[in-house]
């Protein structure tokens, strides 16, 4: 007998608290059970597409929420080494000559100046991703549900990626302008033109933190959906719980 439309969204949950081994089984018994069912019994049944919908952004709001929180602190980015930018690359390359000379303490001012200004931009990503997820239609949730574990992290790339690039700009130059030798920095790849480039130094600074930021930001973000995809005491709300935990009963 065919899937009920509701039936075929509860399916898809299912990968969300079971692990894969044991998908195949789950899914047979659905299957087996949306014949003798009708659309008001059993727990899956029970499941309505609002139920489905609010769950998943339920999970994801929380999940933005923390990946924001952990990043858009101090120390976020420069204690995290993870998700540390690193040393633009020729700078990094001659780290060892420098430090020899007696330039460590402004080298090292330098590389905490490019996460701390990462870590100052990261917080005004908290609304952007919050808009994105007010934003999610039932098509959306359904490929969410039924995609690869980082179809959230996915979705986020492709609605908020331009918007939060155009947001974190801003906050990062400001922060960078703050520090003598980011300045420096500037100043020098201007000079050295098409050089800079050839050499693997980013003539444009603040566009390197930028994108370093958005990039560590969106690791984070898939590790938070990762474990509410696995961990069910990370799913919190009570709407989660119903949603993640609707094949366990």
């Amino acid at each position: 007998m065919r899937l009920k439309p509701f039936l075929l969204i509860a399916a898809a949950v299912l990968p969300l608290s079971v692990a894969a081994s044991q998908w195949k089984d789950i899914l047979g018994a659905v299957q087996q059970a949306a014949g003798p069912q009708d659309s008001s019994s059993g727990h899956l049944a029970a499941l309505s597409n609002s139920d489905i919908a609010a769950g998943l952004k339920a999970a994801l709001a929380q999940g933005t929420r923390t990946a924001v929180s952990t990043l858009g602190r101090s120390d976020g980015f420069w204690g995290n080494t993870a998700a540390r930018i690193p040393l633009p690359g020729p700078i990094a390359k001659l780290e060892r000559t420098v430090r020899s000379i007696g330039m460590g303490g402004t080298v090292d001012q330098f590389h905490l100046s490019l996460n701390r200004a990462a870590e100052q931009a990261v917080p005004v990503a908290a609304d952007v991703f919050a808009q994105s997820v007010q934003k999610l239609t039932l098509n959306d949730v359904r490929g969410i549900l039924a995609g690869p574990s980082d179809a959230a992290t996915q979705y986020f790339k492709r609605t908020t990626s331009t918007t939060l690039a155009a947001k974190f700009r801003p906050l990062v130059a400001k922060a960078t302008a703050n520090v003598g030798v980011a300045q420096s920095y500037k100043q020098l790849a201007v000079s050295a033109g098409p050089l800079a480039g050839a050499l693997g130094a980013p003539s444009d600074l603040d566009g390197y933190v930028t994108q370093k930021a958005l990039d560590s930001l969106f690791v984070q973000v898939a590790a938070e959906e990762a474990r509410i995809r696995s961990n069910p005491a990370a799913r919190g709300s009570e709407i989660l719980k119903k949603v993640f935990g609707a094949s366990s009963r």
